[in-house]
């Protein structure tokens, strides 16, 4: 018979798989989109690809990471429901139910955010709950059969108010004056309004977005911890290289978004996404996998030196396609897009290979088992920075 906690873990991979699948899918529906001759599988999957990397991957990731912090059963609905919501967008099929299951899914994480919220009202749990909130709205108007170029400041909204929400946490550590952490939520203020304006003046709301998340950019470069941890050693120097290289791209896109405003396809609309998308995202995800995947799925992915591959051919094959851009040099634009699908390929690969040559006694690199970041810490900030440890929980378990 199997136990209730192989149950539980055997779901969590269950759910991880479905992440990873529409991530697969992603990367292929984007190179589709760029011309390359490979299967279609079917007819609308090259305009899935933004819906399947930000909803049915990145979504999912994130919601399963905060059901697992906050560990409730019915919390695991919302991984689920975006999950099964990019497999039928993967697939082509069920009409509205891909799209609707994976608005299910960012209502779900609006509630686990509501519970987060009841027990602490902190500025960056309020920040990261406004992320769940931007997903969802993004969601409702993709439903509803808006363009994606359109909605897009919502889902940018979300990927970057989540992540600089745990940043702002992590960064009590440092003892700033208490300025800062305003100055920090005039500046997500400034990228909220950005979206709200996107729904009624497109161009405009663009700008004013690039214009938050350029200083959002900005005050992470000065105040994040990255900035002290990056003269250590091991994975916390490697954490703070994927932080501060994601912090440079998310100024670009800003920087990209407020001169051009929305072009709403082409190469410059290509370049502002994925200085963002890629360039600051999936830097993010490359720092935390070895401290991320462990508290979700519970095994081990000691760091290796080798993982700096492929975070050089990350960026560097973004600073290609970037120039292939801006430059409209479509050759160097689709080597660039390769680079990184080839880049993240070698990110999903190393990781395996990492936890394959773990032994059950080895512990050699293997670090902190601890929950996702971000949702209300008990950690009291040390003086001893070397480190980039994930903060604990402080939620009641469940009943």
């Amino acid at each position: 018979m199997i136990s209730t906690r192989r149950l539980n873990t055997l779901a969590r991979f269950g759910l991880m798989a479905m992440g990873m699948l529409a991530l697969l899918s992603g990367l292929w529906a984007g190179l589709l989109r760029l011309g390359w001759a490979g299967p279609l599988l079917q007819a609308t999957l090259p305009s899935a690809h933004g819906p399947l990397m930000v909803s049915g991957f990145l979504g999912t990731l994130i919601s399963l990471e905060r059901a697992v912090a906050l560990d409730r059963t019915w919390a695991f609905l919302a991984p689920a429901a975006t999950g099964i919501g990019g497999i039928l967008t993967l697939a082509g099929v069920g009409g509205v139910f891909g799209p609707l299951l994976i608005t299910a899914g960012s209502v779900g994480l609006v509630a686990i955010f509501g519970v987060v919220l009841s027990i602490q009202a902190v500025p960056f749990a309020i920040v990261m709950s406004s992320g769940a909130v931007a997903w969802m709205g993004g969601n409702v108007l993709w439903l509803s059969g808006w363009p994606v170029h359109a909605l897009v400041p919502w889902w940018v909204g979300f990927l970057v108010l989540t992540i600089a929400g745990e940043r702002l946490e992590l960064s009590r550590m440092l003892f700033h004056a208490p300025w800062t952490e305003t100055l920090f939520l005039a500046l997500v203020g400034l990228l909220g309004a950005g979206l709200v304006l996107s729904i009624s003046a497109p161009d405009v709301g663009f700008r004013v977005m690039g214009t938050g998340l350029a200083a959002v950019a900005l005050w992470l470069g000065v105040y994040d911890m990255a900035r002290r941890t990056v003269q250590a050693e091991g994975l916390t120097r490697f954490i703070a290289v994927c932080l501060l290289a994601g912090y440079v791209w998310l100024f670009v896109g800003g920087g990209l978004a407020l001169y051009f405003g929305n072009t709403g396809a082409g190469f410059i609309y290509d370049a502002t996404l994925h200085a963002v998308f890629v360039g600051f995202v999936f830097s993010m995800i490359f720092g935390h996998a070895p401290v991320i995947f462990p508290s979700v799925l519970g095994i081990s992915i000691p760091y290796r030196p080798v993982f700096y591959v492929h975070v050089a051919l990350l960026h560097g094959a973004l600073v290609l396609r970037v120039i292939g851009d801006l430059a409209y040099v479509e050759s160097l634009r689709t080597w660039g897009a390769w680079g990184n699908a080839l880049a993240i390929l070698l990110f999903l690969g190393a990781t395996a290979s990492s936890v394959l040559r773990t032994g059950p006694d080895r512990d050699e690199g293997k670090p902190a088992h601890a929950p996702a970041p971000g949702l209300g810490s008990t950690a009291q900030p040390e003086s001893d920075l070397s480190t980039e440890d994930v903060p604990d929980l402080d939620l009641p378990a469940s009943q």
